[in-house]
């Protein structure tokens, strides 16, 4: 037990205890305090040293959080000891004040502080660090004697246990204070920064806006070093980069692609899980064109965060930074919110989106169709009944039902386009749109961006963005009229189009796929140019997969007494007038006539009358068929056809029908064979002739 001292002891520890109390007062910081402490008390306790233990139940261990000795110094700050089965244990089982008499036989339980502390405490008095809230840990007095210790000793230390007692639970106090109160910062950032990124993205309906806004406020919010939006292209199961946030630029991914989503990432990213590698995992499944510009960055580690629709994956939002371990739970928790955000304003925006294209479709498409409708293009529908046509139009039936390219030939105004619109109206497409092009229109400097369209600022003058004609046809018919007068720079572009369905835009290198159908015309000799050099052999294969000869008016002249009554009747409506007759003294000089601009000069003609006529009765100015101006006279147009017929009939039979080689048509009239083969065509000289 402990021994008693005389009063003067008393005094000076009463001395000692009002200072130390004093001390407590204006001191906070432990070591400091228990440095003060044993200087107090040096004097008064038999004591060498004071340790101070704090607990952690969690993991059942007592860190030395501060010494006090002159005696030991080889004992660091921070040790850690498992204080199971030691009298650190029985004090905070009791919370009562324990006293060993042997310290030696204590330090036998921590071998590794037995040779450190054995040869310099004898004895220790252990006392609970405690309130009515937490048990916080042992403050223990060492002595270089046994049983030294007085009452009065002990209730020294008892009462510099309880100060020490009441200083650490202010201490936590005030620390779980600080903390709370950095929580509620954290929280209340992250909720500014949720706060943020709804205001933003909710007031934009374009994908990059969207995403540009809340890249800006994830990048400031969590120091990344760069972002990125993949989106998954359904088709082909593969990410593609959308967009690329890097201060420093990050172009080099754009369209980009991943490798094809396993079915294990798949159901990962249904289930908004993120995903966190390092750039090294990652070079293992991503390409090197990946790869390359992230290490261009000075990018270690990737964050992959799902964005998910309630609809369907969109894709992932990338964080890249130059730090390891940049991403706590916590944070991963609060991407996975922003994600879920950012999710409905992207999946609102590619929709909106696909609308607007939508509706700027329709209305390109509605803008053609109306200036399509103001023009004059000659006929409501194929008038005439003549053997020549019925064949043409045998050919419409028969090939309109495919997919098949048709090239158009003949001589122009007679009425290709009308053909082409008949082939379209009676295909599986009719219900999609037909559109024309004249070749021979444009400009070549133009014909391009007419084809295939032009980005802003792709020249000078692009100030919009604008589609071309193949994607106003997609699953639609695109008739190019006078294909022959393509430039010969452009036609392997042309040939890609028609051959694989797929091109770019000028100032763009995005490949646009579409589906179309393709008719083309000319009155141009196709095989002769392919001999010049003017046009392309591949082309024009490409091209004249189902030919169809457009018979000129001549070869038709049956139909010409059914379409002088339909202009008569059209602009005859047109001007508000009233004809019903047609002299048949006119009638005949309008089938005699030679038609060199067949159909279109026949209309064109038929509305001059129709001008000039007062009365009833058409009054046709048959003196003008007759006119100077008018090329040749009909007889003598006829007299030199007559007798160039002759004359390929005579060198047909001399060569036993044989056109071209040696002994051939062609060499006996000095004629290429294609150009003997189009005027055979031309004066409708058929094999039966040749007999």
């Amino acid at each position: 037990m402990p021994e008693a001292l005389p009063a003067t002891a008393d005094n000076a520890r009463y001395r000692a205890l009002l200072e130390s109390s004093a001390l407590f007062a204006t001191e906070t910081d432990l070591p400091t305090l228990l440095h003060g402490l044993a200087l107090l008390l040096a004097d008064i306790l038999p004591s060498e040293s004071v340790a101070l233990l704090l607990l952690d139940e969690a993991r059942h261990v007592a860190t030395l959080h501060a010494l006090e000795s002159a005696l030991i110094r080889d004992v660091s700050i921070g040790t850690e000891v498992a204080y199971e089965g030691t009298a650190v244990a029985e004090v905070i089982e009791n919370q009562q004040p324990l006293y060993v008499h042997d310290y030696a036989a204590e330090l036998e339980k921590f071998p590794d502080l037995r040779k450190r502390i054995a040869a310099h405490i004898y004895s220790a008095y252990y006392f609970p660090l405690a309130t009515e809230r937490r048990k916080l840990g042992v403050l223990i007095f060492g002595a270089r004697a046994t049983s030294s210790f007085t009452a009065g000793d002990v209730e020294l230390m008892r009462s510099v246990a309880f100060h020490v007692t009441m200083l650490l639970d202010r201490a936590f106090t005030l620390r779980a204070a600080e903390e709370y109160q950095r929580e509620l910062a954290r929280e209340r950032d992250r909720l500014r920064l949720l706060l943020d990124i709804n205001n933003e993205v909710a007031s934009h309906l374009d994908m990059q806006e969207v995403f540009r806004a809340a890249s800006e406020s994830v990048r400031r919010f969590f120091s990344v070093d760069g972002t990125g939006l993949w989106l998954l292209n359904e088709e082909t199961n593969r990410l593609r980069c959308a967009i690329m946030d890097f201060p420093s630029g990050g172009e080099a991914l754009l369209h980009v692609e991943l490798p094809a989503l396993s079915q294990e990432q798949a159901n990962l990213l249904r289930l908004r899980t993120p995903l966190l590698n390092s750039l090294d995992e990652l070079e293992k499944r991503w390409p090197p064109s990946v790869i390359r510009p992230l290490r261009a960055q000075s990018i270690t580690n990737i964050a992959l965060i799902p964005l998910v629709s309630p609809r369907k994956i969109l894709g992932v939002i990338t964080l890249g930074t130059r730090r390891k371990n940049a991403f706590s739970q916590e944070d991963l928790d609060l991407l996975t919110q922003i994600a879920g955000q950012s999710a409905l304003a992207l999946d609102n925006a590619l929709a909106y989106g696909y609308l607007r294209a939508s509706k700027n479709r329709l209305e390109e498409q509605r803008v053609y169709l109306e200036s399509e409708i103001r023009t004059e293009y000659g006929f409501d529908d194929i008038i005439g009944t003549s053997p020549a046509l019925r064949k043409v139009l045998d050919q419409v039936s028969v090939v309109a039902a495919t997919g098949s390219t048709v090239l158009l030939l003949g001589e122009t105004g007679t009425g290709k386009e009308l053909i082409a619109r008949a082939i379209h109206h009676r295909s599986p497409r009719s219900r999609r749109t037909f559109v024309r092009l004249n070749c021979a229109a444009i400009p070549s400097g133009l014909i391009e961006s007419e084809l295939f369209g032009h980005e802003k600022g792709a020249f000078t003058g692009a100030l919009t963005q604008k589609p071309g004609r193949f994607e106003l046809a997609h699953e639609g018919t695109l008739f190019l009229d006078e294909v022959g007068d393509i430039g010969l720079e452009l036609q392997p572009k042309l040939l890609r189009a028609i051959q694989e369905q797929e091109f770019e835009r000028l100032g763009s290198n995005r490949t646009l796929k579409v589906d179309v159908r393709i008719i083309a015309a000319t009155h141009r000799d196709l095989p002769g140019m392919i001999q010049e050099g003017s046009f392309r052999e591949d082309l024009f294969y490409r091209l004249n997969v189902f030919p169809i000869e457009v018979p000129p008016l001549r070869e038709r002249r049956e139909d010409i007494p059914m379409l002088v009554h339909y202009f008569v009747a059209r602009n005859a409506r047109k001007m508000q007038k009233t004809i019903q007759t047609v002299p048949e003294s006119a009638m005949n000089a309008l089938v005699n006539w030679n038609w060199p601009g067949n159909i279109r000069e026949l209309e064109n003609f038929i509305e001059r009358a129709v001008i000039l006529t007062q009365g009833d009765t058409l009054q046709v100015p048959v003196s003008q068929l007759r006119s100077p101006t008018s090329q040749k006279t009909f007889g003598l147009d006829q007299r030199i056809e007559e007798t160039e017929r002759a004359a390929i009939i005579a060198a047909l039979r001399e060569s036993g029908g044989k056109i071209s080689g040696a002994g051939g048509a062609a060499e006996l009239l000095s004629l290429k064979r294609t150009t003997l083969q189009n005027r055979m065509k031309r004066l409708n000289i058929t094999e039966r002739d040749c007999r």
